[in-house]
């Protein structure tokens, strides 16, 4: 069985108009949301393997943050790659993970990461996939368990799990 956890990066800052928007921080809001999101992923089992993240400050940021309420000690790359990735980019990096890691966590950006939760996401809770195709907000996470054995198939979709969203965590 295999889980992917697509995750957007928490809420970012626009306070420095010089900033590139790779470079652009988490705001407070972010800050305290990415590690609320990373506690009830963790409660639910939804640990991940592996992490392959965007290379952007605000999803490393968000990682950092997340990282301590999972424990354990996941792989994790950070990928120029998955910056602004289309979502079939995002499928081929994913192709790439190794047959050992069973739960993965792709943290990105929008619109690739809403675009292939609402794809991915075939079977399960109805109002939960309707509550995706409407929206896909910074800091929430999609946990989807995968039809085909091998991440190579991820493109095949499966069943939506739970969708985490940082305002329903109060």
């Amino acid at each position: 069985m295999r889980r992917l956890l697509l995750a957007r990066h928490a809420k970012s800052s626009w306070g420095d108009p010089t900033l590139a928007d790779h470079d652009r921080p988490l705001n407070g809001r972010g800050r305290r949301a990415a590690p609320l999101v990373a506690a009830a992923l963790a409660e639910r089992g939804f640990a991940p393997d592996a992490v392959y993240s965007s290379s952007s400050c605000r999803t490393r940021e968000t990682w950092e943050l997340m990282a301590r309420r999972f424990g354990g000690d996941p792989h994790v790359e950070y990928f120029s790659e998955l910056y602004l990735a289309p979502p079939r980019g995002v499928l081929e990096t994913v192709a790439s993970v190794p047959s050992a890691v069973e739960t993965l966590m792709v943290l990105g950006h929008n619109p690739s990461t809403h675009a292939l939760a609402a794809h991915l996401a075939r079977r399960g809770d109805r109002q939960l996939r309707d509550r995706i195709i409407r929206s896909f907000p910074t800091g929430a996470v999609a946990v989807i368990e995968l039809d085909g054995d091998d991440w190579n198939e991820v493109g095949e979709g499966g069943k939506l799990l739970d969708y985490i969203i940082p305002r329903s965590l109060g």
